[in-house]
Formats: structure tokens, sequence, C-alpha cells
């Protein structure tokens, strides 16, 4: 017997929040104080993660004007691409965070210091948030109920790019503060 769209969908998204409750205690399991020494210097990795990050802001910029101009099969070669490059920012992320101490903001006080902090708070909330958020919004896409997509997108969409670009340049206002 053939699946319907919304039978499809039903397990797509019970995939998208179990993927999602996984990625969550994984951000949570690195936030212990007590890291395992692999013999690894995991410093350069903050760097890396950041550029995908802004990578993937890129690449969701460029799969917005794709689907503004309907070019449908660029836009969706654009989010796979933003899904890949979400998914390797989220493993270097895992890595360093579970294996390095917590960096400390140590720029100014005052007004950049409360920006910055403005910044990390709503990145890190947004952050938690947006993932299964992303995950139906493609789900309905792939599933070809693209009215659906699109109610979802014109809200996930800006805040996925939100916090594609905080994070950089939350790294960016961190950087001093790095042990190099």
């Amino acid at each position: 017997m053939k699946k319907t769209a919304e039978q499809r969908l039903k397990r797509f998204d019970l995939f998208a929040y179990l993927s999602s409750a996984l990625v969550l205690a994984l951000v949570v399991l690195t936030r212990g104080d007590v890291k395992p020494d692999f013999g690894i210097d995991f410093s350069f990795l903050p760097a890396v993660y950041s550029s995908f990050n802004a990578l993937t802001a890129i690449v969701l910029i460029l799969a917005l004007v794709a689907i503004k101009q309907k070019k449908i099969q660029l836009h969706q070669r654009l989010i796979y691409t933003a899904i890949g490059t979400s998914i390797i920012f989220l493993l270097l992320y895992v890595v360093y965070h579970y294996t390095t101490p917590e960096t400390k903001y140590c720029g100014e006080a005052g007004m950049v210091r409360k920006f910055y902090f403005f910044l990390l708070i709503s990145h890190i909330i947004l952050a938690g948030v947006i993932l299964p958020f992303i995950l139906l919004t493609f789900n309905r896409a792939y599933l070809g109920l693209i009215d659906r997509h699109r109610k979802m997108a014109k809200w996930v969409f800006p805040l996925w790019l939100y916090v594609a670009l905080t994070g950089p340049l939350i790294y960016v206002m961190l950087y001093p503060c790095y042990n190099h």
C-alpha cells in the first residue's frame, strides 16, 4: 500500500524532532567543566566552524535570490548545501566544545559588552529553537507540500540566516579572548 504525503510527513517530522533532540543533547553534553584530553589541540576549530557558519549564511542568501528568480533546482541545491555546511559546523562545534574549556568574553565594558551579550544570548536561544523548524520546512518542500513549505520558510529563513550571521560575528568579537 502506498503511503500518502501526510503519512510520510509525519514520519519525516518525527525524524526532525528526534534529530533536533539529539543535537540539543549533544550540545548540552559539551558544557561540562571536565574536558577529555585526546592529545589533540582543537584550538583552531572556532575559526573553521565560524567559517562554515558564514558560508551557510552566504549560501542561504544565494538560495533566497534563486527562489525569487524562480530557479527552483538551484534553490534546492543551495538549500542542500546550506544544510550540509550547517551539519559540518555543528560537528566541529561539538568537537571543540566537548574537548576545550569555554572561552569567556574579555572585551570592553559598556555598550560593546552589552551588544556582545545581546548577540550571544539571542544567537544561543534561536540556534536551539530553529533546528527542528529548518528540518520541518525542508520536509514540506521535499515531500512536495510547497504551499506549506512557503508559509514556514517565510519566518524560518530569516531566523536561520540570523543564527548563521551572528555566529561568525560572535567569533570575531571573542577572537581576542582565545588562547592563541
